[in-house]
């Protein structure tokens, strides 16, 4: 049996978040069906940091591991966008250097997740969340052009939440920075479906939409 491990934040541990709704590790054991084993170690909340102390506890028999994380390592950082400065490029040095720390946190990231040899997908930030500013907007694009160009050299392939989560609708009422069950839905299908595909792994890229 194919066992698929969600690792990393509140994209893969929204329960909280949706009442009664079936949760995100729900909708994917139904989307993956009977022939899939899906064990849930995400948290809520969880930061880049976090990964490892999850991946200590990867259960015996893991055949996949799909990792969300780095939204809150951004979370982090959006007070930055507040700060006034005299001129654009001074803005845009300090956004490079916030991309440069956070690539060096997925890096790390990506390489405690290399270690366990399993075919690996890694999630963008979705940008789509209801309120968001188009500062914010721009910095995350920032952010996530480090995670997939870290990525896509270490064979993982990328499931695009911002191709995925597009709608108010896709993410929750009662804190909008998480999937709702509809969008919970939209993730579980694009995962099931790129895995279903793929279920003894791949050997190239390839992004998820």
């Amino acid at each position: 049996m194919a066992h698929l491990v969600l690792a990393g934040d509140s994209v893969f541990d929204n329960a909280a978040y949706v009442g009664r709704g079936p949760c995100v590790a729900e909708q994917v054991r139904a989307a993956l069906g009977a022939a899939w084993h899906v064990t849930r170690l995400a948290r809520d909340g969880a930061v880049l940091d976090d990964v490892a102390g999850q991946l200590a506890d990867l259960p015996a028999g893991a055949t996949h591991l799909a990792i969300s994380a780095g939204g809150n390592d951004v979370l982090r950082q959006a007070g930055l966008l507040e700060l006034p400065v005299p001129r654009v490029a001074e803005a845009l040095d300090q956004l490079g250097r916030l991309q440069e720390a956070f690539g060096r946190q997925y890096a790390a990231m990506l390489q405690t997740a290399a270690a366990t040899r399993l075919p690996l997908v890694v999630a963008t930030i979705y940008d789509a969340v209801p309120g968001l500013t188009q500062a914010a907007r721009t910095a995350l694009a920032v952010f996530n052009d480090s995670l997939v160009r870290l990525a896509l050299p270490r064979k993982a392939a990328v499931l695009e939440l911002r191709a995925i989560c597009t709608r108010a609708a896709d993410f929750a009422a009662v804190s909008p920075i998480e999937p709702s069950v509809r969008g919970g839905r939209r993730i579980a299908a694009a995962l099931a479906r790129f895995l279903t595909r793929h279920p003894s792994g791949w050997q190239e890229c390839i992004m998820v939409a």
